[in-house]
């Protein structure tokens, strides 16, 4: 089975409740329309031609009955698919968010625009299987029941309309994986025009200030043509299917029609039995349609669940042992212990190599390892919503990790679109507070003091020390107060080997005073 059809399978399975009263509710609908049309021959036959107004009476309050049912299981069944739907859009979307929060390395090759657009359109339409299974079942339940009603009319109608349907069903069905691909095809160019729109808005004032408004206009615009192109393939694709299913039911139709006034002329059928069978031919249009338009919705499901499975599938390991952190041991040339409590400094002699190895540890993430990047983003909208983590942290370890990073002496009190209403150290010590207070096992931190005065660096260094005492710190700079707190230092220095040592013993190399003293 592919990951595509599993992840359905799975929505299905959650949903299962809701689908089965939603799905049973629709077919009781459908019934009811199809069998609408047997009532009105029978009211001929029966009531309007010489019978007696009691008879008529009857017939009258028999449709009224029929129709109060199709109409009620008809608003049942929206009630129930449109609230599955919400809620597992919903799932969808916080089982995606979680898993991408959890295990960064999830989402590592989508932009951030992108992931929205996933998070956002293709978890409702992954969660549209649902009235999609309905329109399916219960157009081939109303389709059953009228070719039962022309069977008991005259066999070989309901035979020639047993054998048609099918046929025409076969045809539909086949054009449905070529719709898959032109909605896939859609919603990938519309993720990546989403995506750099979103780049774009927040580059802003940088693209104003190089005076990049012409070429960032002229991107997106190419972006946005791509994406059209799509949108108006997919948009052909999905009408050529609709245009198939309505000229399947109109042969439907007027195939039907045709043979039952020849049967009525010959006598072989009454009056109300040819009513009956052209009002059937009529209504064959709508359990068609929903089939096709069911099998229509489903493919594009499937696109969306290719989409999708990247951020649902797989999961990270629940343990926090330091055995199964692999920060940065994988790392080509570099093998370093982690050792419970210490503050490990790392040394690099350029910066593209400090940028890839913070890359390298925020890939590897996994619980009990918070990498803070180096361009933190505060959320919300004060500094007391800014530090909280989602964790039960006691307010005196909130209030102390404040103290550590020396951010306790901000004094605006309200954050303004990520706290751009406060200088770069202040950004920068409010994001390393709000790491020191999620308290992870092992924090890796990369450059978290690059904006601060040299006189508040020394005093987070120290301060830090002591705050992380009780577990693993690994800290990615250049900052000579930092790296005087850590027990140890490895030095990246383009030697097949690193060098391992304390930052005192270090210093005695030329090569490694030249990094940090620069």
């Amino acid at each position: 089975m592919s990951p595509e059809r599993a992840l359905l399978r799975e929505v299905v399975r959650r949903r299962a409740r809701p689908l089965v009263v939603g799905c049973s509710a629709s077919m009781v609908h459908q019934t009811c329309e199809a069998l609408v049309p047997l009532a009105i021959g029978l009211s001929i036959d029966h009531a309007v031609s010489g019978g007696a107004p009691s008879t008529i009476l009857v017939a009258v309050a028999g449709i009224l009955v029929l129709f109060t049912l199709l109409a009620t299981c008809g608003g049942l069944a929206y009630w129930m698919l449109s609230v599955s739907v919400q809620r597992e859009a919903h799932a969808l979307r916080v089982q995606a968010a979680g898993r991408v929060l959890a295990d960064p390395s999830a989402g590592q090759h989508r932009t951030a625009g992108e992931l929205m657009a996933i998070l956002t359109s293709d978890t409702t339409a992954l969660a549209g299987i649902l009235p999609a299974l309905s329109l399916i079942v219960s157009g081939i339940a109303g389709l059953g029941v009228t070719v039962f009603v022309l069977v008991r009319v005259d066999l070989a109608l309901g035979l020639g309309l047993v054998v048609m349907v099918p046929l025409l069903m076969i045809g539909v069905e086949r054009i449905g994986p070529w719709l898959e691909r032109k909605v896939a095809a859609q919603q990938q160019t519309g993720g990546l025009a989403a995506a750099l729109a979103a780049e774009l808005v927040s580059a802003l004032r940088t693209i104003h200030g190089f005076g990049g408004t012409r070429e960032a206009t002229r991107r997106y615009r190419a972006a946005s043509r791509v994406s059209l192109r799509a949108a108006g393939e997919a948009a052909t694709a999905s009408s050529v299917v609709a245009g198939v299913g309505l000229l399947a039911t109109a042969t439907v139709v007027v195939v039907t029609a045709a043979v039952a006034a020849g049967m009525a002329l010959s006598g072989r059928i009454s009056i109300g039995e040819f009513v009956t069978v052209v009002a059937m031919a009529s209504f064959v249009a709508e359990p068609v349609q929903r089939i096709a338009t069911g099998v229509q919705q489903t493919a594009v499901c499937r696109a969306s669940a290719a989409r999708l499975i990247p951020l649902t599938s797989g999961g990270v390991t629940e343990s926090t042992s330091l055995d199964n952190l692999v920060p940065i041991a994988r790392l080509p040339g570099l093998d370093v212990d982690l050792r419970p409590g210490e503050m490990l400094g790392v040394v690099t002699a350029d910066q593209a190599t400090a940028q890839d190895l913070s890359e390298a540890l925020r890939t590897a993430a996994r619980p009990g390892l918070l990498v803070e990047p180096p361009h933190a983003y505060l959320l919300g909208g004060t500094i007391q919503e800014a530090l909280n983590t989602g964790r039960d942290v006691p307010q005196e370890w909130t209030q102390l990790s404040l103290t550590a990073a020396e951010a306790h002496t901000i004094q605006s009190e309200s954050l303004l679109d990520g706290g751009i209403n406060l200088s770069g150290g202040q950004r920068q010590r409010l994001a390393l507070a709000r790491a020191l207070a999620a308290d992870p096992p092992v924090l890796v931190l990369t450059d978290p003091l690059s904006a601060v005065d040299a006189v508040t660096e020394d005093a987070v260094a120290q301060k830090l020390r002591e705050l992380r005492s009780h577990h693993t710190t690994v800290v990615v700079t250049t900052s000579p107060p930092l790296l005087m707190s850590c027990d140890r230092v490895v030095f990246l220095n383009g030697y097949p080997a690193p060098a391992i040592a304390s930052h005192d013993r270090l210093m005695q190399r030329p090569d490694y005073r030249k990094v940090v003293l620069r």
